[in-house]
């Protein structure tokens, strides 16, 4: 199976264009349709969902070590019905693959590549991804190393460039209706923080596995560090109609004009984007490959690798007729579909692993 090994900090370097990939583009938009001023706050209460996914999955970890999801389901709640999970969560993260892809599409070809087909944009991010998984986890995190400052850098370039088009006076009045806002705000954005449970698929491959829940964490914060950023820098620059653009961040960047020298800088924005879709479309490829090598008791996961990515492209295309669809089910029905796969039956499977650790232990004792 996969023989590859990678550090913490890789790990957390792969955790974090995983959650921000999605939601550094439409998270302004989704939080302030209902959190208004108080949009900056929605990723604060998100983010409770990201440090819980990280311990459960650490602590299913500590119980099973060197097993995956897919692996300790079995162990857990029975062959049977640990298959069955194991089915459903795959099932799950498939599902979701095609639906990145289909976003990666819809914005590339939406904003850049206008006369280039949906689909042949999709299946060249597919493609290239496909290569990077067959080549383990050590490729995708070696990849991530050189994407990461890459995507820091030019985050940090766009938000040093809208400085000075802030206007501060939109952030008050705060807390004008209470915390609810943002606490609504948050629903949406739930979702991308349980996505950190797929450490789950990385935590038995670390050199170091006592650093695995210290490194998790410090990328939760990294991640809601960004997020809140990116919402404070789209509400004072767009105040009250952030919620009108699809992609807010985009069109901060289009305002950037310095001198009539330094403008359509939106290529910054394409480039933050494209690298960290290809971190996350890998991620979430590599834990369907693993895992349904794993399900099927296959003793090379490469030869599927490029079978699921067909499927992924597949599902991107069967997954919603328009961009409208799309994000239409990303904001109602997908974030309990999300939030049931990553936090809810982990949540589950951890109690009962709790339970059966203990009556072992007193069973033992009493003999």
């Amino acid at each position: 199976m996969e023989k590859g090994k990678i550090s913490a900090v890789q790990m957390a370097i792969l955790l974090y264009p995983t959650v921000v990939a999605t939601a550094i583009l439409i998270l302004p938009a989704t939080t302030g349709q209902f959190a208004k001023q108080d949009m900056w706050l929605s990723p604060i209460w998100a983010s409770l969902f990201g440090y819980l996914a990280v311990i459960i999955a650490y602590r299913l970890h500590h119980y099973y070590p060197q097993k995956t999801f897919v692996q300790y389901s079995e162990k857990i709640v029975g062959k049977f019905p640990g298959k069955l999970l194991g089915l459903g969560f795959l099932f799950f993260v498939l599902h979701t693959n095609g639906m990145i892809l289909r976003d990666y599409g819809e914005f590339v070809t939406g904003n850049f590549l206008n006369q280039t087909p949906i689909i042949v944009t999709i299946m060249t991010m597919a493609f290239v991804c496909a290569l990077a998984v067959r080549g383990g986890v050590e490729v995708i995190a070696r990849s991530s190393q050189i994407f990461f400052p890459v995507f820091i850098v030019l985050f940090l370039v766009i938000v040093l460039l809208l400085i000075p088009a802030l206007e501060p006076k939109n952030i008050f009045p705060v807390m004008e209706e209470g915390v609810n806002p943002s606490i609504v705000g948050a629903i949406i954005p739930s979702q991308w923080f349980s996505e950190l449970f797929l450490i789950s698929f990385l935590l038995p491959y670390l050199h170091k596995n006592e650093n695995g829940l210290k490194w998790g964490l410090i990328s939760t914060v990294l991640i809601l560090l960004t997020l809140v950023i990116t919402n404070l820098f789209s509400l004072l620059l767009f105040g009250d109609i952030t919620p009108l653009f699809n992609y807010p961040v985009m069109d901060a960047a289009r305002y950037i004009n310095i001198a009539e020298f330094l403008q359509h800088v939106e290529s910054i924005v394409m480039a933050i984007w494209v690298t960290g879709m290809f971190v996350k479309i890998c991620i979430f490829s590599y834990v369907v490959v693993i895992g349904t090598a794993q399900w099927l008791q296959l003793s090379d996961y490469r030869p599927i690798v490029f079978p699921i990515g067909f499927l992924s492209v597949s599902i991107s295309m069967w997954s919603a007729s328009n961009a409208q669809e799309l994000t239409h089910f990303t904001n109602t029905s997908w974030t309990f579909y999300a939030c049931l796969f990553l936090i809810v039956i982990p949540l589950v499977l951890l109690l009962t692993a709790k339970l059966r650790n203990k009556f072992q232990k007193s069973s033992n004792t009493e003999r």
